[in-house]
């Protein structure tokens, strides 16, 4: 009888709320059959020809018209809101300081930096040598770089040991598919090094003239092989130092903290494996530390009498091992810090004389500072209920100074320096939100909801005072739960544009995270995964039945797996929600696990399971959100995308549309925007995806009947 009743509420408001836009046609894809058969199993697949543009290339127009079509049909039926969306854009755009500096950073010599001005969209990177008062030096005007490209990234930047030289990744394509660059920092002279299709980085030997970095598969995108580069020689003949074979892991080189040995990590969901060369020595031969063991990970920290080793063996939240210089197997690790279950092990940061471990205990992180004399270890402490406690770029080894960041819903981004030795700490600086921001307006919570199964379910929720808990007013609900990420509390100036309106934000912390230690991650993943989206349910029910608001108010929003989460949760219980923005959402689970020539499937197998396998295949074919729509009503929804999406390729969210529009029995609104320009994390300026921002809360606003 409750379900019924809740039906009949969201059916009586969607006849409302359909009358807020515009009777345009939207746009009906083709159907093709293609047949899918495997394990038995029979499915027709009629939407299946919308991957062609991405398997043949730009010379398949017609899913690109089709995209373009739905592009037409979101513009006009958003269209009465484009003086508010332009507001609302100048008004976020309003809070950010626009002639801004980064806290410099001290490296080998020298304060590196980032400045932007205003009006600009991107940013100047730059140094001074010895002193903040010394001349300034540009080395990068990515401004300039950038102009004349809809999109443009840079990153990576990496100096060599002598401060001459830097080495720095570009992708103007969207793609994360990177070209590495080199500029000679004594004559100004940038080259094209002819290095393409990169992760966007690469790792100096101590020569200053040889260079490591990851190589990707210009299809799949995998991350293959580690090559070695001298400059000034043919980038055709660099040599490949290591290819991993096994697809489900990835692959990166970096260099220790301590300057001393080039690593190579190996690694998949549940193993790992690194390899180490002393850095003075990059014609040398590298070294496995410990070959890899099934459902063990590990990473190493060099110190200079012993590698400190962070890993699950034999510790399900992990703990850090200690082991002799050239005694590296794991029989010879010995604990440092024991496993604790009630504590997750994230990392561990080196100086000369402390070590500082990033912690997550009861859902909260934390930082441990531990004095490597005296063994003397100290938590920094916080009071407010819900935040997020961080380590900051701290390169210097040989220093008793740490930084950290830390955040609340309610409190901005916080750069501190804290002295190891004494105590001490300053505040650096403090984001700053123009145009006035009490903190004293708005409150943060921390609640927990109750799963079906008794599960306990951290939510962080933030609203402005005067917010009513009397069902009646709006709340949007965000969550991730997938991959061991953590979606901790936060603080968004953006989001001041919604919590000012009369919304409440929350995030629930769902299973498939790892906010409450790494059993919530294995309890979210594979065989477990419905627990993401029962959770993420759940939590939703909670917050109506303790009056934070009402089905008829209630709103959800979720990215890439987030989306997988959306399109999950809309199928399985979609009264409950109003409307949902379901942002480059994986949605075509089953389909895409099948395919291992689309970037990256192979990669995901630890994570959601080889669908080549019977019992995996049936399991994500229960829940994957294209396979499950059915003829029944369904909530406003959002959707979006990008063209040249390296991560969720556009032809799965395009799909679940088509289908939606097919299949569902309400009048509710379905939006498909893409974007033709951008990727996986939309837009590369810093003011431009406030349009995007603007364009979410707008749809929310309408559905809300807010428009001012």
């Amino acid at each position: 009888m409750k379900k019924f009743y809740l039906g009949l509420l969201i059916m009586s408001a969607s006849t409302i709320q359909s009358q807020k836009f515009p009777a345009l046609k939207a746009p009906i894809a083709e159907k093709q059959e293609h047949i899918r058969e495997i394990h038995g199993d029979k499915v027709n697949d009629p939407y299946y020809w919308m991957i062609d543009y991405f398997k043949k290339g730009k010379d398949s127009t017609k899913v690109v018209d089709y995209l373009k079509a739905e592009n037409t049909y979101w513009e006009g039926m958003m269209k009465d809101t484009e003086p508010f969306r332009e507001k609302l854009f100048q008004e976020m755009k309003a809070r950010i300081k626009e002639k801004d500096e980064s806290v410099p950073v001290f490296e080998n010599g020298y304060f590196y930096y980032t400045r932007t001005e205003a009006g600009k969209q991107y940013f100047k990177y730059c140094r001074k040598k010895g002193s903040l008062t010394a001349p300034e030096e540009i080395l990068l005007d990515i401004d300039k770089l950038a102009e004349g490209h809809p999109y443009y990234n840079a990153t990576g930047f990496s100096i060599s040991p002598d401060n001459n030289k830097l080495v720095y990744g570009v992708d103007d394509v969207s793609r994360r598919q990177y070209t590495l660059f080199l500029k000679d920092l004594t004559t100004g002279k940038t080259t094209d090094l002819g290095i393409k299709n990169t992760e966007g980085s690469a790792e100096w030997a101590n020569d200053n003239k040889t260079i490591f970095y990851t190589e990707n598969n210009p299809v799949t995108l995998l991350s293959e092989k580690i090559k070695k580069h001298t400059l000034g020689t043919d980038p055709g003949k660099d040599v490949t130092v290591y290819e991993e074979k096994d697809k489900t892991n990835y692959i990166s080189v970096y260099k220790s903290k301590n300057h001393k040995f080039i690593l190579i990590y190996s690694g998949a969901t549940t193993s790992s494996e690194t390899r180490y060369l002393d850095a003075d020595q990059p014609n040398g031969t590298f070294k496995v530390f410990q070959p890899r063991m099934k459902n063990v990970l590990y990473t190493i920290t060099p110190l200079e009498d012993k590698f400190l080793i962070r890993t699950n063996k034999d510790a399900l939240n992990f703990k850090i091992a200690e082991t002799p210089l050239d005694k590296t197997g794991v029989e010879n690790w010995k604990d440092f810090i024991p496993h604790r279950s009630d504590v997750l092990m994230q990392s561990v940061s080196a100086f000369k004389n402390y070590l500082v471990f990033s912690e997550r205990q009861n859902g909260l992180t934390q930082l441990v500072i531990y004095d490597r004399k005296t063994a003397k270890k100290e938590a920094l402490t916080f009071d407010e209920p819900a935040y997020t406690i961080s380590s900051l770029e701290n390169p210097e080894y040989n220093t008793d100074s740490f930084r950290f960041g830390y955040t609340s819903m309610i409190t901005p981004v916080s750069q501190f320096e804290q002295d190891l030795k004494t105590g001490k700490r300053i505040l650096l600086k403090q984001q700053e939100v123009l145009g006035g921001y009490a903190k004293n307006d708005y409150t943060t919570e921390r609640l927990f909801a109750t799963a079906k199964d008794g599960t306990k379910i951290p939510i962080s929720i933030v609203y402005k005072k005067g917010f009513k808990k009397d069902g009646n007013s709006p709340l949007l609900l965000y969550a991730y739960g997938s991959y061991g990420s953590s979606m901790d509390a936060a603080f968004s100036s953006t989001r001041l544009s919604l919590l000012n309106r009369g919304f409440a934000f929350a995030i629930a912390h769902i299973r498939g995270g790892q906010e409450m230690g790494r059993q919530w991650y294995e309890d979210g993943k594979m065989m477990k995964k419905k627990n993401t989206f029962t959770d993420f349910i759940d939590a939703g029910e909670y917050l109506v039945k303790e009056k934070y608001t009402s089905p008829k108010h209630l709103y959800a929003q979720g990215g890439s797996a987030g989306g997988l989460l959306m399109g999950a949760v809309a199928n399985m219980s979609p009264n409950l929600w109003n409307g949902m923005i379901s942002q480059v959402p994986f949605v075509d689970v089953v389909n895409t696990m099948l395919d291992e020539s689309i970037p990256l499937t192979t990669n995901e197998y630890d994570e959601w399971g080889n669908p080549n396998n019977k019992e995996a295949y049936f399991y994500m074919k229960s829940y994957s959100p294209y396979e499950n729509i059915e003829k029944k009503n369904y909530p406003n929804l959002l959707v979006t995308t990008g063209l040249h999406d390296s991560q969720v390729q556009y032809f799965e969210p395009a799909k679940w549309v088509s289908k939606l529009r097919d299949m569902k029995t309400d009048k509710n609104v379905l939006l498909l925007k893409t974007d033709m320009n951008y990727g996986h994390g939309g837009a590369s300026g810093r003011f431009d995806y406030l349009k995007d921002i603007a364009l979410v809360y707008a749809f929310m606003f309408k559905l809300e009947g807010i428009n001012k």
